[in-house]
């Protein structure tokens, strides 16, 4: 078993949309995920959706450390960038996390 070094910190948001919202929903998370990209300290951000209930979805988003989601977390572009998704939703819930190791699988090495 060979281990990645961690990528610091994982933002992970649990959001729930209103009925007949979801293509929009993943149309304005696209634009907003485009700008955050750019944020200094952002690594990589991804859109995932439960396979048993297409109105929830996952989004991560990976930071290289949490001065840098704090910061970002605090800025008025965070504001901007996610109100669309605000008025999409019926509810949502957030958690920080730090990733302590990455272990590929077989697939994920070639």
């Amino acid at each position: 078993m060979t281990t990645v070094p961690p990528t610091g910190v994982r933002t992970v948001l649990r959001m729930r949309t209103r009925e007949g919202c979801e293509a929009e929903f993943e149309a304005a998370w696209r634009r907003a995920a485009a700008e955050i990209s750019r944020v200094p300290g952002n690594l990589r951000q991804e859109l995932i959706r439960d396979a048993d209930d297409p109105r929830t979805f996952l989004i991560t988003s990976d930071w290289t450390d949490r001065a840098a989601v704090d910061e970002f977390g605090r800025s008025s572009a965070r504001e901007t960038l996610t109100e669309a998704l605000r008025d999409l939703r019926e509810d949502a819930a957030r958690n920080t996390y730090e990733v302590l190791a990455t272990v590929p699988g077989v697939q994920g090495t070639a």
